[in-house]
């Protein structure tokens, strides 16, 4: 089987990202946001937040199948700057056949491998959140704000949601709030924010 064949045979036998997402959700609805991927109008507008200048690393928790990162590659981020973790290890798979010069770690937000991505050597400069945070008692909240804490001290993290208010009780959790964009052209609408610890 020539190279091209068997690129072709890996791509038939890859699940398509729509139907493996919507199967994620029907077996854990409070991990997902969504029933469907986000659309390229919401990573554009999370691309649009971060310096494609610079070497730091983008560190994306829950990438679900890898819409988002598909437009920060496509907004002309290097595919190497960006480190992908996802917990469910069949999405994770997926991931890393679709990104291959893409870091990804299958792995838990709330418990990152910390020393893992200390190891790197290259800080992490912007943190996207993919998971609904919304749905989380204050405590998960915290454990979450937590472990990007340690990653990425004072940068806080780029949130993705379907709530035009602040879904965050940012003021109880210590957290400066900033809505940065909102787009219609997302099922449902979606606005991004970010989330910094207070100075």
């Amino acid at each position: 089987m020539s190279e091209a064949q068997l690129a072709t045979s890996q791509k038939k036998q890859r699940p398509h990202d729509a139907a493996l997402f919507f199967r994620r959700w029907l077996s854990n609805p409070l991990q997902m946001g969504s029933i469907i991927p986000s659309s390229p109008k919401l990573g554009a507008l999370i691309a649009k937040q971060i310096d494609k200048r610079s070497s730091s690393l983008i560190l994306e928790l829950g990438a679900g199948t890898g819409a988002i990162t598909k437009s920060l590659i496509s907004a002309g981020i290097s595919p190497g700057r960006i480190v992908v973790v996802e917990i469910v290890p069949e999405m994770a798979d997926h991931l890393r056949a679709k990104f291959s010069q893409t870091s990804v770690l299958q792995a838990d937000a709330f418990n990152l491998p910390i020393q893992s991505l200390k190891d790197t050597g290259t800080e992490i400069g912007t943190v996207i959140c993919g998971i609904p945070l919304v749905l989380l008692n204050e405590a998960k909240q915290r454990q979450f704000i937590q472990q990007v804490e340690a990653v990425a001290p004072g940068r806080g993290f780029l949130l993705y949601t379907y709530c035009v208010t602040s879904p965050l009780p940012h003021r109880t959790l210590g957290l400066d709030a900033q809505r940065l964009d909102w787009t219609p052209l997302n099922f449902p609408p979606a606005s991004v924010w970010h989330y910094r610890p207070k100075k």
